[in-house]
């Protein structure tokens, strides 16, 4: 049973013109291209295909926002550093990325979705330099923890968490095996309720 049973797809947005009204909460989930991120999503919220996803990197090419509950959103971003892609249509996701980022007020969190095996990327640093002006609460989930063995993960995880030191929650993540799926939603909920520890 999802936590979710009214979540629904809203709108997709391709300018901020396009962006559902600025009000109640949301949470954006941002990452590399194949870093799992619809995966997450759907583990998440508990329903299959609730982001759609796909064997081919960097399908997800505009922000898309869905219905948690009344005034309670996610907001599936672009997924980004994928080769394949137009620079002129890679500056424009950069642009409307920069544009949410810092000027959304009902963005209370951000989940950055990390390949476990590939660790931060020169791209996810970026993005989280984004965050920074407003102090916006980040939780990195490091996926594709099943494809590691136990010693391998927590190795990332220690160095992925020192890196980040106090600017960001981190924690070991699979959709497959659904590891650490309910320390996700419990950082899920807390970013809706505004709640950061």
């Amino acid at each position: 049973m999802s936590q979710f049973p009214n979540a629904k797809f809203i709108t997709s947005a391709n300018k901020v013109a396009q962006f559902v009204p600025d009000t109640g909460s949301e949470v954006a989930f941002a990452g590399r291209s194949n870093s799992g991120k619809s995966s997450a999503i759907n583990v998440i919220v508990n329903r299959r295909q609730f982001a759609r996803t796909s064997k081919t990197p960097g399908r997800t090419q505009l922000i898309n926002f869905f219905a948690l509950r009344e005034q309670a959103r996610l907001v599936d971003l672009p997924g980004y550093g994928f080769a394949r892609v137009a620079d002129a249509v890679r500056e424009h996701w950069g642009r409307l990325l920069t544009a949410y980022i810092e000027d959304r007020r009902s963005l209370h969190g951000l989940f950055l979705i990390v390949d476990v095996r590939r660790g931060l990327s020169d791209y996810d640093r970026r993005l989280l330099q984004l965050t920074e002006p407003s102090s916006l609460p980040v939780h990195v989930l490091l996926t594709k923890a099943d494809k590691l063995k136990r010693g391998q993960a927590a190795n990332t995880l220690l160095s992925v968490s020192k890196e980040l030191a106090e600017r960001a929650t981190v924690q070991l993540f699979s959709a497959l095996n659904r590891q650490g799926v309910d320390q996700a939603r419990d950082a899920l909920e807390q970013f809706l309720a505004g709640e950061v520890s």
